[in-house]
């Protein structure tokens, strides 16, 4: 099977209170992207990474597969305004030989190599497959700070990346995104022209990286040659 993969690292630092974007941000001395490109050089079906960037970035880039010894052909595009117009753009990228397309953001430095291949196989088996974790924790709405309901947690799921998808199926439900609201996530485009989404079940290391704290965390477990050679293999 042959898979493309995309590296979303398009996004801004604002939030974490820095002023390079949160791709290029340091972790253990190298950027958040090169943990990404570190783990799909695991990855045997990938047969090619393109990676959507902030404009300036590529030099930067191309470092970080190098460091990460990425083997495999690196594309490199501008991202757009959202994530969605990030993603189409790469998709647009892809080889055409390729049966299924993973994405992953690069704000995750901590997916495992086995959590990709997890995705890219129930993708094959079902059309879409994404890492998810279910939601542990009460949930609350609330309008102006008072809550105004509890949202029973059961059968609800966090979403995650990696995601994996049909390329075709990907396709069709890019083609038909700009005539519906923006959404966060592939899978939610997908869902929406009907395919079939399987949850692989994820992990609490694989947390987004947004706040100041969370890139603490990170750096914490970053410096565990543990957790380094757990997410690697």
């Amino acid at each position: 099977m042959r898979v493309s993969a995309i590296i979303a690292a398009a996004g801004s630092g604002t939030r974490l209170g820095y002023a390079q974007p949160k791709a290029f941000v340091e972790l253990g001395n190298l950027p958040l992207l090169y943990y990404s490109m570190r783990t799909l050089r695991g990855v045997a079906d990938v047969v090619e990474v393109i990676v959507t960037l902030p404009p300036g970035k590529e030099a930067d880039a191309r470092l970080a597969a190098e460091r990460a010894g990425l083997r495999v052909p690196l594309k490199l595009t501008q991202g757009g305004a959202e994530r969605q117009d990030s993603v189409r753009t790469a998709l647009a990228l892809t080889n055409a030989g390729s049966s299924v397309v993973v994405i992953h953001d690069a704000a995750r430095p901590f997916a495992a190599a086995g959590l990709f291949r997890a995705c890219i196989e129930a993708a094959a088996r079902s059309g879409g497959a994404i890492a998810a974790i279910p939601v542990a924790d009460t949930l609350k709405k609330s309008a102006q700070s008072i809550i105004t309901a509890t949202v029973a947690r059961e059968g609800l799921y966090a979403a995650q990346t990696p995601q994996a998808f049909i390329r075709d199926l990907l396709l069709a439900a890019h083609a038909c995104a700009s005539q519906a609201a923006p959404a966060t996530d592939d899978a939610c485009l997908v869902e929406r022209i009907g395919g079939k989404v399987e949850i692989v079940p994820g992990s609490t290391l694989n947390f987004k990286i947004t706040t100041p704290e969370d890139l603490l965390v990170a750096r914490a477990l970053a410096a565990s040659d543990q957790i380094l050679s757990g997410i690697f293999d």
